[in-house]
Formats: structure tokens, sequence, C-alpha cells
């Protein structure tokens, strides 16, 4: 069984930064996943911010784009996120989520979630 735990949320004022992180434990061949990072806020679905590939390839939102960065070190198997200029806008509950091929698809695993709040 796949866990994800993030950390490293808080409160930011606008213009700052914050690093999200993301271990993964359980499953094997972490290099092989697709790791993402998603975010929901209150009263609004729950949206991709960004993904990064097996690969490396990775792919933002363009709310985010230019600001956030995602990154991987498969030996530790953890996913970050450096969220820098900040806005009152990115203040949510992050998420990381894996995508993992299987024989027969894909399965999906989340994290609990991480509070992110961006004061103006």
């Amino acid at each position: 069984q796949v866990q994800l735990v993030e950390s490293g949320g808080g409160v930011a004022q606008a213009g700052g930064s914050l690093r999200l992180s993301c271990v993964a434990s359980g499953g094997d061949e972490f290099s092989f996943w697709t790791m993402a990072w998603y975010r929901q806020a209150p009263g609004r679905q729950r949206e991709m911010v960004a993904t990064i590939a097996s690969g490396y390839n990775t792919d933002y939102s363009h709310f985010v784009r230019g600001r956030f960065t995602i990154s991987r070190d498969n030996a530790q198997k953890r996913v970050s996120l450096q969220m820098d200029s900040l806005k009152p806008e990115d203040t949510a509950v992050y998420y990381c989520k894996a995508q993992i091929r299987t024989y027969t698809g894909y399965d999906t695993y989340w994290g609990q979630g991480i509070q992110v709040t961006v004061s103006s």
C-alpha cells in the first residue's frame, strides 16, 4: 500500500515563498510514478497545480506557471513544490498525488492534504 505524507505548509505573506514536500512509502519503483500537486480552495473543485513525470517532464497550470517549481528526488521518494511570489488566491489545501501504472491501467494515491494560507 502506498502512503503519501505532505509537509511544509503554513502561512506566508503575499510575495513570499513556501516549499511543500511529499514523501512516499510503500510500493516500488518510485522513479516510474507520475507525481503531481493539486489544490482545493473552500467552495471550489480540486485542481491540478503541477505534475512531473518519470522522465522529469513537468507541466504547470497557467495560474502558477513561472511562480511554482515542481521537482522530484527518486532516491528519497520525494516530490517537492517550491512556491514563490505567493498570492492570496493560492490559499488552499494542497494534495500530493501519485499515479502508478499497472498491468490493467493506473492506480492513484492521494496524501492527506496540507494547508497553505497566504495573507495580503
